[in-house]
């Protein structure tokens, strides 16, 4: 349920692909978890339109009923699995991206693949980036072995202040999976540093710096105490470090901040290179 006493909403995106099948089970089973409702979204993209003369452009019939067929089948068989799920299906001739981030305005959670059609193994899919880029809810990319991450803590990947709404949606997930909370603080000294030797007080000073900004954006663990909190802090490339973790996670939250400069990547650098290179689902929380 959400805080507005509505059930939520979760969205998740399928094609016909083996690989969304696991994608679909891992939706159903967070919106079972979560009391909420699902939406299975599959979108067939405008390039299988076709002009029916006067009457318009409308999907040829084989794309229809292949695209139908899809639907209906997600919706039998997670139907069976997850008793008591409102399930609701749509169809969209639209580019996928697009259908998504379009649908997820009235959704709670987004859950996508990491790669497509086609898409080679460990690459995450272009809709994917797109979606975990610019949606305005969190994106869950479902990408490892999900049968392994089952019972393992959450892991967030802390980066400054403003990650509070990442750790809170992590706290969230934690506690309806009754797992712990895993927080990692990684950084790199400035470029030049390694030229000498820092001084003890230097670098002790520069870790409590950074201790600190680490117990500022848990204080939300206050409100959770049923969850088990540890942290984490180290001296090394954020992406290594985080992907690293994700090795014994059963989630990683990671915040997805604003894009900085014109030529910056949508989504970070970091949060870019862990989401192709994770072991376990990614979550990625929008923060301001």
């Amino acid at each position: 349920m959400t805080g507005t006493g509505r059930p939520g909403v979760v969205l998740v995106g399928i094609d016909d692909t083996p690989e969304a099948r696991l994608v679909a089970d891992w939706a159903a089973t967070e919106a079972q978890r979560r009391g909420s409702a699902l939406q299975i979204t599959h979108a067939v993209g405008r390039g299988t339109d076709r002009a029916y003369g006067e009457t318009g452009v409308g999907l040829t019939d084989q794309a229809l009923v292949t695209a139908l067929a899809v639907l209906d089948d997600a919706r039998e068989r997670l139907g069976t699995a997850t008793a008591g799920v409102p399930i609701d299906t749509h169809l969209a001739r639209d580019d996928p991206a697009a259908a998504l981030l379009a649908a997820a305005a009235d959704a709670d959670l987004v859950v996508v693949g990491d790669r497509g059609r086609g898409g080679l193994a460990g690459l995450l899919g272009s809709v994917s980036l797109k979606v975990a880029a610019h949606a305005e809810r969190p994106v869950v990319v479902v990408r490892g072995d999900t049968g392994k991450a089952v019972g393992r803590d959450v892991v967030v990947g802390v980066r400054d202040e403003r990650d509070e709404e990442a750790v809170r949606f992590a706290l969230t997930e934690a506690e309806s999976h009754g797992v712990g909370l895993r927080l990692v603080h990684a950084w790199t000294p400035p470029a030049g540093a390694g030229l000498r030797l820092p001084r003890a007080g230097h670098a002790d000073g520069e870790r409590d710096a950074h201790a600190r900004l680490l117990n500022h954006v848990a204080r939300p663990v206050a409100e959770h105490p049923k969850v088990r909190l540890d942290t984490e802090l180290t001296v090394d490339s954020p992406a290594t470090a985080l992907v690293q973790a994700s090795a014994g996670a059963g989630l990683l939250v990671l915040p997805r901040h604003p894009v900085e400069g014109r030529l910056g990547l949508p989504l970070g650098t970091v949060v870019h290179t862990v989401l192709h290179h994770a072991h376990c689902p990614v979550a990625v929380v929008p923060v301001t």
